[in-house]
């Protein structure tokens, strides 16, 4: 993998934008749009809240087939828990394929923000003259116009090869808060040349974010608008991957690559964050069980506070072992913290060791803290990614309608 410069547009065949439409009043944009010149595969993952945004209900019905060419979203309000959802989730499909000739069916819609208050159509099609206009080489943008509470624009692109020969693979995200959603996370739209069938995108996507976005927690609370889509509309010369082989793997590497590193920027930009907390667990009994302890040791607040504090309180990490409903031999448990600073032994067989509080206080006071968890039990591993509960996560929480 290389990785390049230009988001969402930098497979051949993207264009995408962004304007400010005034749904969030004037001071950022918040309505993006990304098309393909040509039809793609599409699939997507989703929240596993009972509770989900109109726009989801509206993208499972388009992408039933299969096959999308657009994603449009807003940010400043999250269309969910509204009477009229599902027909301004559809009216924002509309307006795309009046202004782009694209069928509604083959669009994609996205919503996030404030839930419970009700979307106005008007804004939007206000804004879609100057959204037409931004549409070009400006992933940057539509990566602006999906941020709420992001301190930072999440955007990556790569090149890879399939087979021997070129592909490229680009994304955006957003995610800072309500981030713990056992399904993606709160917005991110994928985008490649590659040429795969929809089938096998599906299943591509679904594996990998058993492995990535599943395993990530900001604060324990899974959203109502989690959306995880990828567009692949096979401009690239590659062979066609319509079955599981080398050729799919090549892709599945690329895509997993991606989503691993989106996801740890979304941790490390989780609301109020000051630190990136990346539990590695080894020696699990089943693959199962690994994953199962190492998110109950990232899920737990106790253990964040700690991490905030720079303080080497590893009993935080036992008991979040404990409670995590896996099998393990809390015996053989050894934990090690680690970062740029160095690494520190606090824990061995279950018990403590003799380790300078001083160094800990050193090692933990980075800004990515690495907690190893060795189990003893067997062969399985599993990765999750945080961050640290501060302070400032109270502040922005508090007022965040306002």
């Amino acid at each position: 993998m290389e990785y390049i410069k230009g988001g969402v547009c930098a497979p051949k065949g993207f264009v995408a934008g962004g304007v400010n439409c005034g749904i969030r009043g004037k001071e950022k944009r918040d309505l993006a749009l990304i098309v393909s010149r040509s039809m793609a595969s599409a699939a997507g993952v989703y929240t596993q809240n009972l509770v989900k945004g109109a726009p989801i209900t509206v993208t499972q019905k388009h992408i039933e087939d299969g096959y999308a060419r657009a994603i449009i979203a807003n940010s400043g309000n999250a269309n969910t828990c509204n009477p009229n959802g599902i027909s301004i989730a559809e009216g924002m499909c509309e307006l795309v394929e009046t202004f782009t000739g694209i069928k509604q069916n083959d669009i994609i819609v996205a919503s996030t923000g404030v839930i419970g208050q009700e979307l106005n159509l008007e804004p939007i099609a206000y804004g879609m003259p100057s959204l037409m206009t931004s549409l070009g080489s400006h992933s940057d943008w539509a990566a602006e116009a999906i941020m709420t509470t992001d301190t930072a624009k999440k955007e990556l692109a790569a090149k890879f090869m399939i087979g021997g020969r070129p592909a490229r693979i680009g994304a955006i995200a957003k995610g800072s808060g309500m981030i713990c959603p056992n399904m993606a996370t709160m917005l991110v739209f994928i985008t490649t040349d590659a040429k795969i069938t929809p089938a096998m995108l599906q299943k591509a996507l679904s594996e990998v974010v058993k492995d990535t976005f599943n395993m990530i927690s900001v604060d324990r609370d899974t959203s109502t608008n989690d959306m995880c889509v990828v567009l692949a509309n096979g401009l690239a010369e590659t062979e066609d991957i319509h079955e599981v082989g080398p050729l799919f793997e090549d892709f599945k590497a690329a895509l997993a690559d991606i989503c691993t590193q989106l996801a740890k920027s979304i941790a490390k930009d989780g609301e109020g964050a000051t630190k990136l907390l990346e539990c590695r667990v080894t020696g699990g009994k089943t693959d199962a069980d690994a994953r199962k302890i190492a998110k109950s040791v990232i899920c737990s607040n106790l253990l964040k506070c700690a991490m905030f504090g720079a303080d080497a309180n590893w009993g935080r990490v036992l008991c979040a072992i404990g409670y995590a409903g896996a099998e393990t031999d809390v015996k053989k448990i050894a934990v090690t913290f680690k970062s740029s600073a160095g690494e520190i032994k606090v824990c061995e067989n279950g018990g403590a060791v003799d380790f300078s509080e001083e160094a800990a206080k050193k090692v933990l006071s980075e800004d990515e803290i690495v907690i190893d968890v060795a189990l003893g039990d067997g062969d399985d591993a599993a990765t999750a990614y945080g961050c640290d509960l501060s302070y400032d996560y109270v502040k922005i929480n508090g007022d965040y309608r306002s």
